[in-house]
């Protein structure tokens, strides 16, 4: 199978205005996740509607489309580059464009999803570990949670606390059931990602902000993989510290 690592990148961001260029040890943040990802698929690119971007992706030798700066969301910007692209893949894989320690371990994991021909599209879960804290983790509305059936395939995501353990105390929750945190990348087979932006929103979509419900509401399978690698994600300036820290402190 062939796949192409799509990373779409905004200049635009309420919390972070610039946030792809902002420099993490001295490179772009998005170099940063393009190094981290090229050695995993056939082709890599970054897909953005802004000028400044480009020409930073171009700066390192990256590959670069540019993309319309009317899209909802990252998959309608990755359908728009896979178009662009003219080349055929069998899995597009859309990989967060904050995510500077994105591990390579994370894409094979993904990509082993498809080996099943039964799935559409694929994304990773993480567990919450069971002594971590209630109101940092399973009570946090920015870290969606997602449950699966048996077979590894998710069954619905949201931002509050799904299931309820209605037999245990609050506190007891984590180390009574294994909840999933949604690591938010998606691999999709290429005739599944141009059907799914074609739909318009859905209800659940709506009501939780969460695009993979419209996916779901229409019958598609999601396969969940599982990692165990903790990334950080980039949002605000204060986040960029923390991942500054991080690279010290591992000698990255």
């Amino acid at each position: 199978m062939k796949f192409i690592g799509i990373i779409p990148a905004r200049y635009a961001s309420t919390r972070f205005p610039g946030k792809p260029l902002a420099l993490l040890g001295g490179k772009p943040m998005i170099q940063r996740v393009y190094e981290q990802v090229k050695e995993t698929v056939d082709r890599v690119c970054v897909a953005t509607d802004d000028e400044r971007i480009e020409a930073a992706v171009k700066a390192f030798g990256g590959n670069v489309v540019m993309t319309s700066d009317q899209h909802r969301s990252g998959t309608d910007r990755c359908e728009e580059a896979y178009q662009k692209v003219g080349e055929p893949f069998d899995v597009i894989i859309n990989i967060q464009g904050d995510e500077p320690f994105i591990h390579p371990e994370q894409i094979e994991t993904i990509k082993r999803c498809f080996e099943d021909e039964s799935v559409d599209i694929a994304t990773l879960v993480k567990p919450f570990a069971a002594d971590g804290d209630f109101e940092s983790t399973l009570f946090n509305p920015n870290s969606p949670k997602v449950v699966v059936n048996k077979r590894m395939e998710a069954m619905y995501f949201s931002r509050s606390i799904v299931p309820y353990i209605r037999a245990k105390k609050y506190t007891e929750w984590l180390s009574a059931h294994v909840f999933y945190k949604h690591i938010g990348m998606y691999a999709y087979r290429a005739d599944v990602l141009k059907e799914i932006t074609a739909l318009p929103p859905s209800s659940l979509e709506i009501a939780e902000s969460l695009e993979q419900l419209r996916w779901l509401e229409n019958g598609y399978t999601i396969k969940a993989g599982i990692t165990d690698v903790e990334t950080i994600g980039i949002d605000t300036p204060q986040d960029l510290e923390r991942a500054e820290e991080f690279l010290k402190s591992h000698g990255l």
